[in-house]
């Protein structure tokens, strides 16, 4: 039986560790980590796959409602919430199951089963079904902020000591490589041009010599072990 890895977001502490006892009873469900508000959830899922969040809805800074409106590519849903008026909105969510807190662990394996059952479902699916689109998004941290970046607007990175810069029409700093973040990002629309830069190809307006110009005027260099990947990269279309 697969090994499903879950996260909890609740802000109580007595609710996190009624779940944390729940999911150590269950022996294919592995805990992540225990979050106090969606925040950490955000900044948790950009680090590590996730199978299942077991989330509360009433939490302090942003609802879990409002955190599942934010996500693009996120795992299994299970609501646990003390607020039964909000469940049929959670289901038009797309939620796998919505416990009632105080649930029993009776209640608890049954929501897992749903989980299981739907990941079956669907990985049938796919199987025979088109390639998934891929996320269109990603949060980065900033100032003790997660901001959400679009991958169309971003018109080129910049490697900046432990940051990178990252250039839309304004300009976030966010703690990470150039190389780990240019792991996440849709290698059909970036390339690295530099060890210093990577751009959106749909920004690229023209080439001289070993500079690149971009649509908004930027002028990038290319460096001399990234000159044939780029060229191989227009080429290419």
């Amino acid at each position: 039986m697969k090994l499903l890895k879950c996260i909890i977001a609740d802000d109580e502490p007595i609710a996190r560790q009624i779940l944390e006892n729940y999911i150590g009873q269950v022996p294919n469900l592995e805990l992540i980590a225990s979050c106090k508000d969606a925040f950490e959830v955000m900044e948790l899922l950009q680090k590590q796959m996730v199978d299942i969040l077991f989330l509360d809805i009433n939490m302090p800074k942003l609802s879990g409602l409002s955190l599942l409106k934010t996500m693009i590519d996120r795992p299994e849903v299970i609501i646990t919430t003390a607020y039964p008026e909000f469940a049929l909105e959670g289901f038009e969510l797309s939620v796998t199951d919505y416990l009632l807190k105080p649930f029993s662990l009776e209640r608890f394996i049954q929501a897992v089963l749903k989980t299981q059952k739907k990941n079956t479902v669907e990985n049938d699916v796919k199987i025979i079904s088109e390639k998934e689109e891929p996320p269109k998004a990603i949060f980065v941290k900033s100032d003790k902020r997660l901001i959400k970046i679009r991958f169309e607007d971003i018109q080129y990175i910049e490697a900046y000591g432990n940051y990178i810069k990252i250039f839309t029409d304004t300009m976030v700093l966010t703690p990470n490589t150039l190389s780990d973040f240019y792991e996440k990002l849709p290698k059909e629309n970036f390339i690295r041009i530099h060890k210093s830069f990577v751009i959106n190809f749909n920004e690229l307006k023209l080439i001289e010599g070993n500079q690149l110009i971009l649509n908004s005027t930027k002028v990038l260099p290319i460096g001399k072990s990234y000159r044939k990947l780029v060229l191989d990269k227009i080429d290419g279309i």
